[in-house]
């Protein structure tokens, strides 16, 4: 028995004055990431791989970088045009585990999109030991809420 939790799920949104197909047609390459997300802040000098054809189900972004981005890899699962991303993140390095990431997207009004971003999984041993101590959603939300700000600051320009 153990008294950390089985599963997680975060999740955090923001509202972004663009058409939703214009956001989608920006969330749905990895590689666009760079621009937004927190953890390319964290190693600027962190180096990335890439196989396949971004934005398409298989494409594979793989990254190597300092004790707080790690290793691992984020794959695309599923591109619902105008609906969602879906990928695989795959963490090798400080710790390994999978999670399952999305970015959904939804019509506020014809000029105005939210952008919701998580991620779900299972906590496993012996890792499930450190979440008796970590606080997925404050940790891994304010992240979230960093990257989905710099998101609409991209967007929005």
């Amino acid at each position: 028995m153990s008294i950390a939790p089985k599963n997680y799920h975060v999740n955090r949104s923001v509202i972004i004055q663009r058409p939703l197909s214009e956001v989608f047609e920006y969330i749905k390459y990895i590689k666009n990431q760079d621009n937004w997300s927190p953890w390319g802040k964290k190693d600027p000098d962190m180096e990335k791989t890439f196989t396949g054809t971004d934005g398409t189900v298989g494409f594979i972004s793989h990254w190597k970088g300092n004790k707080q981005v790690g290793e691992g890899e984020q794959e695309i699962t599923g591109v619902f045009k105008n609906e969602r991303l879906e990928t695989k993140l795959r963490f090798l390095k400080p710790w390994k585990s999978e999670s399952d990431a999305y970015i959904k997207v939804e019509e506020v009004t014809p000029e105005t999109t939210k952008v919701i971003w998580g991620f779900s999984g299972v906590n496993k041993p012996p890792g499930n030991l450190f979440m008796v101590f970590f606080n997925m959603d404050k940790t891994v939300g304010k992240d979230f809420e960093e990257g989905l700000l710099n998101l609409k600051q991209q967007l929005e320009k």
